[in-house]
């Protein structure tokens, strides 16, 4: 069109012509050369780089790409110290992080969704980060300030970026990714919804005009935008010309602009002919294949072909840097492979001088035959014009059935708050502990929960030590509905139990009589551990539970003690993380916090869980079997011990006594307020009738352990008159 102009300008009609051709020329040859680079490659849009001179896309719709690593500081390596317990060596643990910033798109773009990570999801689609870490995304706004990390790594020097849309990731944990900076792709919304072909070649090109059928979900264009342009009309089943003083789209569509007379051309023998040949089969392709990203699939890259009858063997590989569903990309391979087949007709004809206003592009009639033809070159001999014509492909085909494949897609579960609980429980295994223990159980308010960071403080929250990590997600919920009284030797059938779940992720099963035998299905409710049989699933997490095992490892004195809104915590070996404390804390409380990557985000303050330090992990069960018989002079007490060890009761003889030393702590309270202590080293006692004279009694029996003593065993004797 510049060209044109300037011809007419100085040598008048005739340098109008010469330089209309010239223009064609070049456009055919330079500007829209066939074979040029019309794009990213898909390749490019998958492999994350860090190298200066890459090409950043501009991207349009939706799309997944890499981006480039801009800017990164060097790997922050923290330690901690962490003991298993009192006498246990040190353990120095390292952890690593980085902060980085990636380039996504050449120009503005509304946000952000998700992100993978070496191929596994490390935001999800609520924004939610699946590791610890914190993610900005700057849109590219021509206002666009210098991200504030940066800024305070580089000072004046740190650019904005205006006009380019780029994510920063500060202080991301390695751990999850071999300790290095893991190969990033994010899911960038440029645009909203689908964007047809003709708006992106707008936007690449103010200066194109007309619109294409072809609707995108995304596209990344990078390079020569004249060549983008090209093969996004061809991908719609059309082609550019110049129209006036600018680039059209044409999709094929409408009547021809002209007709030309066909005056045939010299041919072999110079006999006039009207210059038609036919192409062999084999010389142009068989097979078209175009690859593309699947939105359906994560944005995965995938690949449809569209196949000919006839003979020959070649195949036209077209890597399409843009986002459509299977059917679309094979619409768009039929199209390809439709438009080279019409392509094999060509016509030769004399135009005369009316051939000098032909422009590559437009479309025409030629005289005495049917049919549009395009006309693809111009050429100007002995002041005659001549144009070589193909006929006028269909346009873009409907799109066909097309499968995609499997999708293989990463599961976008939210981690939610951590939930936390630490209790000091009775010995669930069977050795005797040196020191109390606590015992912490975590999860999440969502299933995409994985662990939290421990902090233990001995000083009331005054100062924090590190304390390791969570184990396996726990199963937690609340109680609904609790049980009432019941014996803690029979199977509880009366009562049930109803809680609902931290999330309708959490399962739980029905155990049968050797599971329940070897501890399995324990959970701690309220206070009391209780084992059961059945788990009824009621929907949206509430379950019914029943064949109740009640007061398990000695906690008989909680039965009946439940109420609505109280703690249900399964205890399983996988889920529970155990912290062993000096025995010179039992007494006091200890407090344990939890950080999650659900945490980080929200600026509330961590969980914290407060435990009383009883001593309850390390003393034994209260006695049992607590009875009074008459004897001459007076009452003899007798009770039977239990051990903090030896549950399983293989031998059915006496437990070990696990303690130094085998002491009971009797209490007699008389009615009128008189109270006698005495200490015995045998599991019995008299009581003497001149003690007794008439007062009804309460009598009380701890076993004395070596770190703690048990929960009382009662028995009240009435006054004899």
């Amino acid at each position: 069109m510049v060209l044109t102009a300037v011809g007419g300008a100085v040598g008048g009609p005739i340098g109008a012509a010469v330089g209309t051709l010239v223009g064609q020329y070049l456009d055919r040859e330079v500007i829209f050369r066939p074979g040029r680079r019309e794009g990213a490659r898909l390749s490019d849009l998958r492999v994350q780089a860090s190298s200066y001179g890459v090409a950043i896309p501009q991207l349009f719709g939706t799309m997944r790409v890499a981006g480039s690593v801009v800017w990164a500081t060097d790997l922050l390596e923290r330690r901690a110290d962490t003991r298993a317990g009192k006498g246990s060596p040190t353990v120095t643990q390292y952890s690593y992080a980085a902060s980085f910033a990636v380039l996504l798109s050449a120009r503005p773009i509304l946000g952000v969704g998700r992100v993978w990570a070496d191929g596994k999801l490390l935001r999800g689609a609520a924004g939610d980060m699946k590791a610890a870490g914190a993610m900005r995304v700057h849109p590219g706004g021509e206002d666009q300030l210098p991200d504030p990390l940066i800024a305070s790594a580089e000072g004046v020097q740190a650019p904005a970026h205006r006009g380019h849309a780029y994510a920063v990731f500060e202080e991301l944990a390695l751990a999850d990714f071999g300790n290095r900076i893991p190969s990033l792709t994010f899911e960038v919304i440029a645009d909203a919804g689908p964007v047809s072909v003709g708006a992106i070649a707008r936007m690449l090109a103010p200066d194109v005009a007309g619109e294409a059928e072809l609707l995108l979900d995304g596209y990344a264009a990078e390079g020569d935008a004249g060549a983008a342009v090209a093969g996004l009309a061809a991908a719609a089943g059309g082609w550019v010309a110049a129209d006036g003083g600018a680039l059209r789209l044409n999709d094929g569509g409408g009547p021809a602009t002209a007709t030309i007379p066909d005056d045939g051309v010299a041919v072999e023998g110079g006999r006039p002919g009207r210059g038609r040949g036919v192409a062999a089969a084999g010389d142009v392709a068989r097979v078209v294949s175009v690859g593309h990203f699947d939105p359906a699939r994560d944005w995965q890259a995938g690949s449809q072909r569209a196949v000919r009858a006839g003979p020959g063997r070649r195949e036209q590989r077209v890597a399409l840097p843009a986002a459509l569903s299977p059917a679309g990309a094979k619409a768009v391979a039929a199209t390809l492979l439709a438009r080279a087949e019409a392509a094999r007709t060509r016509r030769t004809v004399s135009a005369g001088l009316a051939g000098w206003a032909l422009r590559p592009g437009q479309v025409v009639a030629v005289a005495s035959e049917q049919g549009r033809w395009l006309v693809e070159r111009v050429a100007i001999e002995r002041m005659a014009a001549t144009a070589t014509l193909v006929p006028v492909a269909p346009g873009r085909l409907p799109a066909a059935a097309a499968a995609g494949g499997r999708a293989v897609t990463a599961a976008d579960l939210v981690a939610g708050r951590t939930i936390l609980h630490a209790v000091e429980l009775p010995p669930v295994g069977d050795a005797a502990l040196a020191g109390p223990r606590i015992t912490v159980v975590a999860a999440g308010s969502g299933a995409g929960w994985r662990g939290a960071v421990l902090l233990l403080s001995l000083d009331g929250g005054a100062s924090w030590e590190a304390a390791g990590r969570t184990a396996a997600p726990g199963t937690i919920g609340t109680l609904v509905s609790p049980p009432g009284p019941a014996p803690a030797g029979l199977v509880d059938r009366r009562h049930t139990i109803e809680v609902v779940l931290a999330h309708e992720g959490m399962v739980l099963a029905d155990a049968d009589a050797a599971t329940l035998d070897t501890g399995g299905n324990l959970a701690l409710v309220g206070d009391e551990l209780i084992q059961f049989g059945r788990a009824v699933p009621l929907g949206g997490g509430r379950w019914r539970l029943a064949d109740l095992w009640r007061g398990r490892r000695g906690t008989e004195a909680a039965i009946g003690g439940q109420a609505a809104g109280d703690r249900f915590v399964m205890i399983e070996a996988t889920a529970v993380r155990t912290i062993d404390l000096p025995p010179g804390l039992t007494g006091t409380t200890v407090r344990i916090m939890a950080g999650g990557v659900g945490d980080d985000d929200r600026g509330e303050t961590p969980p914290v869980a407060a435990c009383a330090v009883t001593g309850r992990s390390v003393a034994p069960p209260s006695p049992v079997a607590l009875g009074a018989s008459a004897i001459e002079g007076g009452v003899m007490l007798s009770w039977t011990r239990r051990s903090r060890v030896g549950w399983p009761w293989l031998d059915g003889g006496d437990a070990a006594l696990a303690e130094e030393r085998e002491a009971y702590r009797v209490t007699v309270r008389a009615d009128d307020g008189e109270v006698r202590e005495v200490t015995v080293a045998d599991p019995a006692l008299v009581l003497l009738a001149t003690w007794r004279a008439g007062r009804g009694l309460t009598v009380t029996v701890r076993q004395q352990g070596t770190l703690a003593e048990s929960a009382p065993a009662t028995l009240v004797i009435p006054a004899i008159s």
